[in-house]
């Protein structure tokens, strides 16, 4: 075979390798996504941010090549049991947060927040840069999941309760919708906890089948009308500094995916990630502000006392936790190296700038 010849062989050849290559990355793929909250809600389901914004996003940035198809609590399975069907493929993703598969994966609770723990912006960088989102995913894998973050409110509300708390010792026999793990803490001062979607807060709030609840902020917490329920509104947010949405794919969907089509996928959620915390940002003062000055909702902090208990006795919970499992001493261990660390730096910059603006 002359040089020629022999170089048209080879482009030829390369060619006809590359071909199979070209034609997976310009399949099209056709999803669905579940949800752990109902039709409509705020930031969970809609609006900026929210994962029916995302699937947009990817439909978009995909030049529709990937398209995600959105449903919410109950439209194809109920709330609780996205975990499960993405794990068994039956959908190939889902949004929820990752303290309700506490029962499954017990240390996933740190991923969507830990109380007294980091803020926004030191819970995101411990997932993107400090070791977080590999653990998270390590955590997954025997389930057949990849995980990321898709969405954060920042900090929450305390909630709301029927009754004012004036000292620790009115927490005990309160019934409360309290997920995660300020749960633990709550029942180790004698609240009866209850895990509740968002859909049946109000109406369980609203009968007495609860004394107390928490949900999200002041925005999203108006539009379920808590307020109409219970006019106690705490705002300390001691138990949720930060909250993550939690987004998990199906790993063989995932795997099936070119590289540029994940790419997508990661870059739309980490978008999420900043716009809907921004929304919840935008929206919180002006609706506290109606809830306080047109509800009559009474809001304020928690006692000092009754915080410093909260504190003490979720330190120990922590402990006990990581004590009692490897696999959550692993996560708790790189959380609180970090958070240390990330104390350190806030305490000199973010705390000092606070401090400075404070009227």
């Amino acid at each position: 075979m002359d040089r020629r010849n022999f170089l048209i062989g080879g482009v030829a050849g390369t060619a006809a390798l590359a071909a199979p290559a070209v034609a997976s990355a310009q399949q099209t793929f056709n999803w669905k996504m579940t949800n752990s909250y109902g039709p409509g809600s705020p930031f969970y389901v809609t609006g900026p941010g929210s994962p029916t914004h995302f699937c947009e996003l990817v439909k978009t940035m995909s030049g529709g090549r990937l398209n995600i198809q959105h449903f919410a609590a109950g439209e194809l399975i109920p709330a609780f049991e996205g975990f499960d069907a993405v794990s068994a493929g039956t959908v190939e993703m889902n949004a929820s947060n990752s303290y309700f598969w506490a029962g499954k994966v017990p240390a996933a609770q740190f991923f969507t927040t830990v109380p007294f723990g980091l803020n926004f912006q030191g819970h995101t960088a411990w997932i993107y840069h400090g070791g977080g989102l590999a653990l998270w995913e390590e955590l997954y894998t025997p389930f057949n999941l990849v995980p990321m973050p898709l969405g954060n409110t920042g900090v929450q509300m305390t909630g709301w309760f029927r009754k004012p708390i004036e000292k620790v010792e009115d927490f005990k026999g309160l019934k409360m919708r309290i997920p995660g793990l300020a749960g633990k803490v709550y029942a180790k001062l004698g609240v009866d906890v209850k895990l509740l979607p968002g859909g049946e807060i109000f109406p369980a709030l609203e009968r007495g089948v609860i004394d107390a609840a928490e949900f999200v902020g002041p925005f999203q917490d108006r539009r379920l009308g808590l307020q109409k329920a219970a006019k106690y509104y705490y705002t300390t947010g001691w138990h949720e500094p930060n909250n993550v949405t939690e987004l998990i794919v199906n790993k063989a969907a995932w795997d099936s995916l070119p590289a540029d089509l994940k790419e997508i996928v990661r870059s739309a959620a980490a978008a999420c990630v900043v716009t809907s915390h921004t929304w919840c940002e935008a929206t919180n003062s002006d609706a506290l502000d109606e809830l306080v000055a047109k509800e009559g909702v009474t809001a304020g902090p928690l006692p000092g006392p009754v915080v410093d208990k909260l504190r003490e006795v979720t330190n120990q919970t922590l402990t006990d936790l990581a004590n009692s499992n490897p696999k959550i001493k692993k996560v708790y261990d790189s959380f609180t190296a970090f958070k240390a660390k990330h104390d350190k730096w806030a305490g000199v910059s973010e705390a000092v700038y606070q401090d400075q603006i404070r009227v």
